[in-house]
């Protein structure tokens, strides 16, 4: 449900219009794309699939789940896991600021930007049924655009753990949407795998 529909838009082409800024690409159709946007609208669609009586303060915080990543490198941090964890607890800070001050710019009132600050964050992840939808959301645009190629970067027992990490991370609504993705045969066999286990 959309409380102001003008300032829902204003919202997310401002979401939009940063993270079109990204200068890494992804070619869709043949066509050079900046990541993080390709990324915020995979998020948006898996959503209305997922949820399509998400509220508004959720369809934002889908949206705006990565807002201008590429400025917050993994390389900046140690390439440890403490490192990997500070790098990670920094991002989801940085993302919740961002949208926070586009959102307020938008025109939205303070309770629902301290909503989609706590989404942005995934605080009370196994609580809170829409942080817990936001992170099924995440994981299964994960697995259904990411998987293939970051499995082939990595030994199979990493990309094993990496899959039993994520599916722990999920709500059995989200595991069972993971299964029906239609992945290569690959990943299938990662995943199968992990899962046996």
């Amino acid at each position: 449900m959309i409380g102001e529909k003008q300032r829902f838009e204003r919202a997310i082409a401002a979401f939009d219009a940063a993270n079109a800024q990204d200068p890494n690409r992804e070619t869709i159709d043949g066509q050079p794309q900046p990541r993080e946007l390709v990324y915020s609208q995979r998020m948006t669609d898996c959503l209305a699939r997922l949820a399509p009586e998400a509220s508004e303060a959720l369809q934002l915080a889908a949206r705006c789940q990565h807002i201008c990543r590429w400025t917050r490198p993994r390389a900046d941090y140690p390439m440890t896991r403490a490192g990997y964890h500070r790098w990670r607890t920094a991002l989801a800070q940085f993302h919740a600021e961002k949208a926070a001050a586009i959102l307020h710019e938008a025109g939205y009132d303070e309770p629902t930007i301290a909503r989609v600050r706590s989404l942005v964050r995934k605080e009370n992840l196994k609580t809170d049924p829409e942080a817990q939808t936001l992170e099924d959301v995440i994981c299964l645009v994960f697995l259904a655009h990411y998987f293939a190629d970051f499995a082939s970067k990595h030994d199979d027992e990493k990309i094993v753990g990496i899959v039993r990490k994520t599916w722990r991370k999920m709500s059995v609504r989200g595991q069972q949407e993971a299964l029906k993705l239609p992945l290569d045969e690959s990943a299938l066999r990662l995943v199968t795998r992990a899962l046996e286990a």
